[in-house]
Formats: C-alpha cells, sequence, structure tokens
C-alpha cells in the first residue's frame, strides 16, 4: 500500500476509484491490463488519500445531484479499506449532500456501512452491485482467492435486501473449461433469486483477456488447472475476448431463467435504472446520461 495525491476524483459520467489496484488475487481480472497504464506492482494499492475532499468538491460544485459510482475498475471494500475507510467517508458525503451512490464489491465489508447505505436509499437510490462468477465455494477460493467466498456474497445479497438496499449481480466472467456449465449457472441463479436481486448482468459466457492481464491469467491456470492454458492458446490464440462454447445455450438459459422468476436481464435496461437518480423526497427521477 501507498499513497497518492489525486488531482481529480469524478470522470465525466461520475464514476470513481478511490483505490488504485487490488489484493482479492482474481486470476482474470482485467484491471491488471497493461493499457491502463499502473506503473505500481497491482497488490500494492494506491490510496488516494484526498479522494474524499476532492469528492467533496465535485459534489458542492454540481448543478444538479446525480448517481455516484465506484468500483468498476477497483473494489472499494478490498482489505485496505477497513483500515482507511475512504469509502466510507465518500458514502458520507454522497448522504450529506443527497447523492445517490451505486458500487460494485465481492467483499462483505460492504456491510460495515449499512447504516449509510440505507439513510442514502431513504433519500434517492443506493445499488449495491455484487460480483458473481461461480457456484462453488471450493472453485471460488482457487479463482478469487483473497476475498469472501460465493455463500458469503449470497448472504450479503440477502441481509441489503432485508435492510430494502436494491442489489445487481454481475455474472462474469466465466471461464471457458472451468466453470461454463449450466450446473454453475443454475447454482449462481437461484442464488440471486433467493437473494431477490434487481437485476442480473450477463454479457455472454466467457472471459476478456489482454496483454498484462493474460499473462498473469496463463501463470494461474497452471498453477491451478494444469493443461488448459494449451487449450486456451489452441481455441482463442491471442483474441481479447475468449467466449465459451456453451455460450449460446447458456445465455438461453439465462434469458429464460431470468423471465420465469422475473428478474431484469436486460443490460441497457439495469445500466439505465443504475444511472437514473431518484429523488425520493420530491419524487423526482433524473438520467445521469
Amino acid at each position: 500500500m501507498h499513497y497518492a495525491e489525486a488531482k481529480s476524483i469524478l470522470s465525466p459520467r461520475n464514476g470513481m476509484n478511490i483505490y488504485r489496484g487490488c489484493t482479492h488475487g482474481c486470476i482474470y481480472c482485467d484491471s491488471r491490463s497493461v493499457c491502463y497504464q499502473m506503473k505500481h506492482d497491482f497488490e500494492d494499492v494506491e490510496v488516494k488519500k484526498n479522494a474524499p475532499q476532492l469528492l467533496e468538491a465535485a459534489l458542492r460544485s454540481k448543478r444538479q445531484r446525480c448517481m455516484i459510482g465506484t468500483g468498476a475498475m477497483c473494489d472499494p471494500y478490498q482489505p485496505v479499506e477497513k483500515s482507511e475507510r475512504l469509502t466510507r467517508r465518500c458514502l458520507e458525503l454522497a448522504d450529506r449532500y443527497a447523492f445517490g451512490f451505486t458500487l460494485i464489491t465481492k467483499s462483505d465489508l460492504v456491510l460495515r456501512d449499512t447504516d449509510l447505505l440505507k439513510s442514502i436509499n431513504k433519500k434517492t437510490k443506493c445499488v449495491v452491485q455484487m460480483t458473481i462468477t461461480t457456484f462453488d465455494d471450493a472453485l471460488c477460493r482457487v479463482i478469487e482467492p483473497d476475498v469472501c467466498v460465493t455463500s458469503r456474497r449470497a448472504e450479503v445479497l440477502r441481509i441489503l435486501r432485508d435492510e430494502g438496499i436494491p442489489t445487481v449481480v454481475w455474472l462474469c466472467p466465466v471461464l471457458p473449461f472451468i466453470n461454463d456449465t449450466e450446473e454453475n449457472l443454475l447454482g449462481i441463479l437461484d442464488l440471486c433469486f433467493g437473494a431477490g436481486v434487481y437485476g442480473i448482468l450477463c454479457f455472454g459466457f466467457g472471459v476478456t483477456l489482454r496483454e498484462g492481464d493474460r499473462e498473469y491469467f496463463y501463470q494461474k491456470l497452471d498453477e491451478h488447472f494444469p493443461g488448459v492454458r494449451q487449450k486456451y492458446i489452441k481455441e482463442f490464440g491471442n483474441c481479447y475476448e475468449c467466449i465459451s462454447k456453451n455460450n449460446e445455450r447458456l445465455m438461453k438459459i439465462f434469458r429464460a431463467e431470468c423471465g420465469r422468476h422475473g428478474v431484469l436481464c436486460d443490460t441497457r435496461r439495469i445500466f439505465a435504472y443504475l444511472s437514473e437518480f431518484e429523488d425520493k423526497l420530491s419524487g423526482e427521477q433524473l438520467s445521469l446520461f
């Protein structure tokens, strides 16, 4: 871990990354890719110590309130957050200025901030997005080794449901030759339906690989799944998108099951929901985009 002074915090679409780098150890993480120009080791997490100050200045300058998002690149609830509490401080600001908030995480540490999530959600909208890639906890410990397992994430989703916090699940990536099976899909869906999630994002069954990410992924395949790297090289070469041969069949099952359970699975509609600011005190809804 090391500290840095950021020059700005919000992107043009009101997203932010409070940390840069991650210690969850997920073997497929796209954020390792060279194109992001990270100048430090990925596990040497950069802490943007002035993020709350920058966020407050940005919120105060906004002409209209909107949804603020975090977690698209690096998990806002990785272990360093326990001591640094920057995510919590940013939530406090969103609550104070009555902005909406949405975040993406794999960590049960998000439950620490349930009080703020509920307070924001009373005034506007607060959505927790949780990534789930595999139903089997034993496999989860291999491909996502330093973060809570799937069964615990499902428990977190149920707790948030009971607290009135809407949730969305990212069902990706699903790794060809490893967990691109109907059994895995149905297991994940069962957890999602049981937790009453608002929607499930799935862009297809597969994984994306590029320079930096690919090398690390292949190293971990050799460690844990002997022979699978050779299958990737033969099947996909240097392709960015590595789509499962089972993709078409699994997508049909995915859409049919979501429809049967009344859970949103249309990516455009889910993203529209995540971006739409709701002023619950006045009953207004404003689109972020």
